[in-house]
């Protein structure tokens, strides 16, 4: 539940700064604090500054916090409009987290500058407070006071703008609920039953492809991967959302094991610990159908969610075997941890039978991605070069940065198999990530515009541009601006 928001479009006065609690003051860009009118406590700041021998203009690159005359908490920045969104959001949110801390019911944003300034800074302040107030899964004996329950907003007005932060806030937040909550909690069959709960509030369609369905049309790939769990409970789920008028639909697909043991190819501890999130490509895919159907975008979305757990076992797939996809390609096991390319390959063909404008697919997917990145990008691969164009400018745009790598075809013999159609991946990892989206290629079975984005910054410790938390939710705004762009 996201915190209500009160706007204001008078600015705030020192009358009603010395009643509120937490206060998040955002100033524009200046050398001097001479050049601000109406701002209430600029000698409190300017002795504050002088104390710590800091600039003025340092307030855009670190929030400056401290206590006011009443006993309130107020957190001073600046925002340089010539910098990147990504700059604009990671300084709000540092400002943001100072008040939040202290688990306040209420914040206040007052924004100073003239009229345009204002409108900007309340349309980026608005979105990072309401990220950073959700209530996000603790299992605590002693869970946290009551998260945010109000933002009052002073110095501009705009119920559109709001609106459509909070669409977005609202599908990244659930997209960090799923991916946080443990994994005895959010087995498939809990998934399931969530996925179709959601169905039921917003008006999707639903659609279950279950286990014994997927081996009656002979999804081999996803059902290799699925055999090695106990409870055959993993699905392919299709959700679709069909405004009125929509003259495009498109694919969203995600990755979404629930755990990865990582199968015969056991995981050690270290890397094992954590795997509860490998479902994070069909949660951005969930908070992306989620903010698009708040938002009204007029087009049609499709997601499929590649729902399943990879298990050790005596039925689990192993190295060695030869399994069949959906489409009648024949897939050498190479290494079982690489299961995630295994039930995304069906999910692709069928998302790809429907014949969308396009498919855009999700996973966290390969280590190597996150090598060639760390935390704080993620990878994209495109097979038309305007598609990967727009990601990175939505990128920009969003603040989920994105880089585009190479899909040339000579990188595929590496995956040349000498008993099937092709290797599920090879044994030394050199240039997986491109392997593996050379390998979800070949189960696109139309020539539709695709993206893939390997999601190497699922999480980053302490947070990432406008998210605090270490699970970022990166991928739900950046899809948000690709939708548009439609």
């Amino acid at each position: 539940m996201l915190p209500e928001v009160v706007e204001n479009k008078s600015i705030m006065t020192a009358k009603q700064m010395a009643i509120a609690s937490h206060v998040m003051i955002v100033l524009p860009l200046t050398k001097t604090l001479d050049t601000l009118e109406n701002v209430p406590y600029l000698d409190l700041l300017r002795a504050a500054l002088k104390r710590k021998h800091l600039q003025t203009n340092e307030l855009a690159k670190a929030p400056l916090t401290l206590d006011l005359p009443h006993g309130g908490l107020c957190a001073w920045v600046m925002l340089d409009e010539t910098a990147s969104r990504f700059e604009q959001y990671t300084i709000l949110r540092k400002a943001v987290v100072a008040l939040t801390g202290e688990q306040p019911k209420e914040i206040a944003l007052a924004l100073y500058g003239n009229a345009k300034q204002r409108e900007l800074f309340a349309e980026l302040a608005v979105y990072v407070a309401l990220l950073n107030s959700a209530a996000l899964p603790s299992r605590k004996k002693n869970p946290a006071p009551t998260p945010v329950k109000k933002i009052n907003v002073y110095g501009a007005q705009s119920r559109d703008r709001h609106a459509r932060a909070r669409a977005v806030a609202e599908g990244n937040v659930l997209t960090r609920e799923l991916t946080m909550l443990p994994p005895n909690e959010l087995t498939p069959t809990h998934y399931r039953a969530r996925v179709k709960k959601l169905a039921r509030a917003h008006g999707w369609q639903v659609q279950e492809y279950d286990f014994k369905r997927l081996k009656k049309i002979g999804a081999g790939a996803f059902t290799a991967v699925a055999q090695g769990s106990h409870e055959q409970d993993a699905a392919i789920v299709h959700l679709s959302y069909s405004p009125k008028g929509a003259k495009h639909r498109i694919a969203l697909v995600g990755k979404g094991i629930c755990f990865d043991t990582g199968g015969h190819n056991l995981k050690p501890a270290k890397y094992m610990h954590g795997m509860h999130e490998d479902m994070n490509g069909s949660a951005v895919a969930l908070g992306i159908l989620l903010a698009a159907t708040r938002l009204k975008l007029n087009v049609g979305i499709d997601a499929w969610l590649a729902i399943a757990q990879n298990h050790i076992s005596a039925k689990a797939y192993k190295q060695n075997d030869v399994i069949t996809a959906l489409n009648g390609t024949t897939i050498e096991i190479m290494h079982t941890d690489a299961e995630g390319r295994m039930v995304l390959a069906d999910t692709l063909t069928l998302a790809s039978r429907a014949k969308p404008a396009a498919i855009i697919d999700f996973a966290t997917l390969t280590g190597s991605m996150a090598v060639a990145l760390g935390a704080r990008y993620s990878g994209i691969f495109s097979n038309r070069e305007e598609w990967a164009a727009a990601a990175i400018a939505a990128g920009r745009t969003s603040s989920e940065r994105v880089n585009a790598f190479p899909l040339d075809a000579d990188y595929e013999p590496a995956l040349d198999s000498k008993i099937a159609d092709i290797k599920q991946c090879t044994l030394d990892g050199e240039a997986d990530h491109i392997l593996a989206a050379r390998f979800l290629m070949r189960f696109l079975e139309k020539d539709i515009p695709w993206v893939h984005m390997d999601l190497s910054a699922s999480t980053c410790e302490g947070g990432l541009g406008a998210v605090a938390s270490n699970v970022t939710g990166f991928g739900v705004a950046w899809g948000v601006e690709m939708l548009k762009k439609l």
